[in-house]
């Protein structure tokens, strides 16, 4: 079972092994859909500005709904604007949400997470929510969850094809509401 732990300004995070394996498999799962379908950087200029006001991101939203709440339009009521804004940042929130992800990944896969448990310090507590939050917004997606059924989600017979992921997302949920509550 994971264990949370407050010491100073870090928090100490033990999983059980399975659990750690869970939820690498699942960072990799997001990050592999942030990359899926985006064409490769554009090589660098060799012209600073213009490598910093790289623009070749997409213009239209994703197809897959997850992706679509990942990465909403910024502008809802103008097309044109919300293309424009896509274009710029995009490819950034992607980096971002995988960046994140990654660092999640990194120190479950590097730390004794099931013995000594991973330190996070305030940075890396950041990212971690960040991560947890990603998860359960795209797993939430899957499962069309909306804000006021939590009711029928609880109810699920133990044999429901859905039960098992609905399960994941209460456990990110449990790790999101942990976390927070032994932060700083």
């Amino acid at each position: 079972m994971t264990r949370f732990r407050k010491r100073k300004k870090t928090v100490i995070i033990s999983f059980a092994e399975h659990e750690a394996d869970i939820l690498a498999n699942l960072l990799r799962n997001l990050v592999e859909l942030l990359y899926d379908g985006m064409p490769p950087r554009a090589t660098a200029t060799g012209d600073p500005l213009a490598d910093l006001l790289d623009n070749d991101g997409p213009t239209s939203p994703p197809e897959d709904i997850v992706l679509q709440r990942l990465l909403p339009d910024a502008y809802k009521e103008d097309d044109h604007a919300a293309a424009e804004f896509r274009r710029f940042t995009e490819r950034g929130l992607r980096d971002t949400k995988a960046g994140d992800a990654k660092r999640v990944l990194a120190a479950l896969e590097e730390s004794s997470a099931i013995d000594d448990g991973i330190t996070l310090e305030a940075d890396d507590q950041l990212a971690w929510l960040r991560a947890l939050n990603d998860l359960r917004l795209a797993i939430g997606t899957r499962l069309d969850i909306k804000e006021d059924d939590y009711g029928v989600w609880e109810q699920l017979p133990d044999d429901d094809p859905r039960r098992l992921t609905y399960d994941l997302y209460d456990w990110l949920g449990y790790l999101q509401s942990a976390l927070l509550h032994n932060m700083r």
